[in-house]
């Protein structure tokens, strides 16, 4: 199965990937953890961002984490 399609956010430093255990993909917004500007979870795909900083590495799920 396919990555879904992040848009701006599978480029950003403030994207981390929440992976659940039934196979489902979300796309976290470390931002809104300090900022309430941004959506935890925003919907998808995003196509600008005020926050938008690029990541060093720009691989889509540099930052994934799992869920359980």
């Amino acid at each position: 199965m396919s990555e879904p399609d992040f848009g701006l956010c599978g480029r950003c430093l403030f994207q981390r990937l929440v992976r659940t255990t039934r196979g489902s993909v979300f796309s976290l917004c470390e931002r809104s953890r300090e900022d309430p500007r941004f959506p935890r979870y925003p919907k998808m795909p995003v196509g600008s961002c005020v926050g938008f900083a690029p990541r060093l590495d720009s691989a889509p799920g540099a930052g994934e984490v799992d869920v359980p």
